[in-house]
């Protein structure tokens, strides 16, 4: 067709179900525009216009930062739970950074239950909530979604969605590659095990979802204002040393504020900044292309083939093809100016996404490219939003990091995000998105298999010898905290479940709702003459908590938000980076325990619960001792010794 742009280069199929065979495709090069989208028209605004478009309020109880998806679905169920006096600023546009040029998919089903839940709302929000609120049409398209799996593991993991979908009352099914044809009768299923199709999943217009929640949230009191860069956020540090949201600064004026919510997107590392906060995210250039129409492609569902790495969008009749590249294009100086912008589309990075769609709908073979889309897009290292307050500065909350997600995610997450912000913490688990959490593993691309790991007979070995004779486990990645001060006993008694100024107890801190917040082990200390970091010198009573490693952060942050605003005055010590914690297991641990201690071990003289310092091999050491199930420890006990 007259102006397209065909596929380009030269492929092969490598699938091992087909014979190879070669394709050829002619190109013209053309440079990437503002106008490069498959829209009419954009939320572009004309030049010339300057100021906000409503005047400051002098102070809010909450002031979201960002007009994309997440902002505006915070600021509209911060509504819905009650809240009136909140501001959303925008620094241009609604939908000026990312949003406007999202695909805008949603697909229903995904591995965790806790996000099926959160999808869940977010359709409920897109395609039905907020017409019937405001008579407002969302842009929502229910098209049906099919995820392709081109090996049986893929298959049975698609069979534990629809299981997982049953229980929470997703329409789902998996259909053989006979009846994929007959549902999309342009796709290749020669390759295919089977597919996962869910009815009613669909699409949504990002910037017809991002307006009707803007006047929702506007008709329920809200205040929206764009045009509004945020060029400051003022932390003050109270009369008990704790950091805390103050106002936000604008050239246009300043908002007193107790509670900030950055849902900057690739800009949420900047407004970090300004309050001293670090956002561990990372801005890349994401990319699809609209194809001219293709016949017969009309009411088709969406695809996504996750072997390929590619997704197959219905953009009326014709498709909208992206994916995520391996060897993505990072975007290092993120531009304060950069709005309803694009960037020329990289056709060396954006090519391996086109052998997977071609082989998929054959007809891509034929078919012209209409437009190419190439925008910012902000990732994060688990692949995971970031959520929460953060721990630096009370009422600094993030709702960013949504790895081109944001519209897909943003019901459900601003939803839990509002909850948070306004009971202290949100309805649902979201221990997977929660700032506070810290990912302590090594992302190993090999470790990711369908089969056994790769030094799984490693672990076998292992196990066995620490069932059989003993085994030693290097457990120093666990957070190693002191409590101390005057009203460290208060602070002990406030925080935990469990009475622990006699020995060594494992128990649970709670919280306001009487759910648990953690589990740790807490040692009360005997009060020492000479000053030693496993005896840190305190006026009051100190105590010892060892904390699992990957939610040693989480724990901390608790700590210091309880007792903080309980008022207790105590000391809490990090002492994670420079102590070290050995775990010694199996039947033989006492044995080995006893060559390099000083100190009588027997039952009688080291009973269960015991917390005392010892030496070994001329280091003090803190030795405590806790009971082994008689399953697995013939002497029923298991010695775990912390070291400097």
């Amino acid at each position: 067709p007259a102006g397209a742009m065909a596929f380009l280069a030269c492929r092969q199929l490598l699938s091992p179900l087909f014979h190879a065979t070669t394709h050829c495709y002619s190109s013209q090069f053309t440079h990437t525009t503002e106008k490069s989208v498959p829209y009419e028209k954009t939320l572009k605004q004309e030049d010339g216009l300057s100021g906000p478009t409503k005047p400051l309020p002098k102070s809010a109880d909450v002031v979201v930062i960002g007009g994309g998806s997440l902002g505006c679905q915070t600021l509209y169920h911060l509504c819905k739970l009650g809240m009136t006096n909140v501001v959303l600023l925008e620094r241009d546009r609604l939908t000026a950074g990312t949003a406007w040029h999202m695909a805008g998919l949603l697909w229903q089903l995904r591995p965790s239950d806790t996000e099926v839940e959160l999808l869940a709302h977010t359709r409920n929000v897109i395609s039905s909530e907020l017409e019937e609120e405001t008579g407002l049409e969302t842009g929502w398209i229910q098209n049906g979604g099919l995820f392709i799996a081109s090996n049986k593991q893929r298959l049975d993991e698609y069979k534990r969605l629809m299981s997982m979908g049953k229980a929470y009352g997703i329409e789902s099914y998996i259909l053989s590659p006979a009846e994929t044809k007959d549902l999309y009768p342009l796709m290749n299923v020669k390759d295919l095990y089977g597919t996962l199709y869910v009815p009613k999943d669909g699409t949504m217009d990002p910037a017809g979802t991002c307006t009707t929640l803007s006047r929702a949230a506007t008709a329920h009191g809200a205040t929206v204002i764009e045009n509004c860069p945020v060029t400051g956020i003022q932390v003050k540090v109270d009369d008990l040393g704790v950091k805390r949201v103050k106002a936000v600064e604008t050239a246009h004026g300043t908002i007193q504020t107790p509670c900030v919510v950055n849902c900057a997107g690739v800009w949420a590392t900047k407004l970090g900044e300004m309050a001293g906060v670090n956002v561990p995210l990372i801005a890349m250039h994401h990319a699809y292309v609209v194809t001219e129409r293709i016949e017969g492609i009309q009411n088709m569902p969406n695809v996504r083939d996750h072997h390929a790495s590619v997704y197959l969008r219905l953009q009326g009749d014709a498709l909208s093809v992206g994916g995520y590249e391996h060897n993505p294009i990072f975007w290092n100086d993120v531009s304060n100016n950069f709005a309803f912008s694009l960037f020329d589309l990289d056709w060396d990075v954006f090519m391996q996404h086109i052998d997977g769609a071609v082989n998929r709908v054959p007809a891509l073979e034929q078919t012209g490219i209409k437009s190419t889309v190439c925008g910012p897009e902000s990732f994060t290292a688990d692949h995971k939003p970031l959520m929460g307050e953060v721990p630096e500065v009370r009422g600094f909350f993030l709702g960013c990091g949504f790895n081109s997600a944001g519209m897909m995610l943003g019901g459900g997450w601003g939803k839990e995000l509002a909850h948070w912000i306004i009971h202290g913490r949100p309805e649902k688990d979201m221990y997977g998105y929660d700032i506070r959490y810290v990912l302590c593993k090594q992302i190993l691309g090999k470790e990711y298999t369908f089969d056994f790991p790769p030094h799984h007979d490693v672990i076998r070995d292992e196990c066995l010898s620490c069932r059989n004779a003993v085994a030693v486990f290097d457990m120093s990645y666990f957070g190693k905290f002191y409590l101390t001060g005057p009203d460290a006993k208060k602070a002990a008694d406030w925080l935990l479940a469990a009475d622990v100024n006699k020995a060594p107890v494992y128990t649970c801190m709670l919280n306001k709702r009487g759910g648990v917040e953690s589990d740790l082990t807490v040692s009360h200390l005997e009060p020492s003459p000479a000053h030693h970091p496993l005896t840190p010198e305190s006026n009051g009573e100190a105590y010892y908590l060892a904390i699992g490693g990957g939610v040693a952060q989480h724990n901390w942050s608790h700590i210091q938000a309880v007792l903080q605003d309980q008022g207790f005055h105590y000391t809490l010590i990090d002492h994670t980076e420079d102590m070290g914690m050995i775990s010694i297991q199996g039947p033989k641990s006492l044995e080995l325990l006893q060559e390099v201690l000083d100190s009588d071990l027997s039952n009688d003289a080291f009973p269960f619960s015991t917390h005392k310092i010892v030496n070994a091999a001329e280091h003090k050491v803190t030795l405590s001792v806790s009971p082994c199930p008689p399953s697995l420890c013939k002497s029923k006990e298991k010695k775990h010794l912390k070291s400097l």
